[in-house]
């Protein structure tokens, strides 16, 4: 991982989230990947937060869609280490959050979303 290619995908990345594109966001996902979130915990009962699989994540993702219509991020700044970029965001309620995401070749393996702050419902869902 490079700043270019960090770049390249932070934009892309953004870009897939704000126009709602499911199908472009989970493009750099492999099958097997696996993610974690509080946000996941919440929305999926007996999941512990834990998402396995690129299915298992479109369907996650998907809810998290359909319960937050005015989803937006604006990233804020973005760390790459050797097969990993942190992507700091700012969501649409103002939040700052952090993706956390571990690469094998170009797509991403494990992810993790987390937040700043107490706030109960920091993505907006209820």
């Amino acid at each position: 991982m490079d700043q270019a290619t960090a770049q390249e995908f932070a934009d892309g990345w953004v870009r897939a989230w704000n126009a709602h594109d499911l199908e472009a966001v989970l493009s750099h996902f492999a099958e097997d990947v696996t993610f974690r979130s509080p946000v996941a915990a919440h929305l999926l009962e007996g999941s512990a937060g834990v998402v396995h699989g690129k299915a298992a994540l479109r369907a996650y993702w998907a809810e998290g869609l359909d319960r937050i219509p005015d989803l937006r991020f604006e990233v804020v700044g973005l760390y790459f280490g050797v097969d990993s970029l942190v992507i700091n965001y700012r969501n649409q309620k103002g939040g700052l959050v952090n993706e956390v995401l571990i690469f094998d070749g170009s797509l991403v393996i494990e992810g993790h979303g987390t937040y700043l702050g107490a706030d109960p419902h920091p993505s907006g869902t209820r």
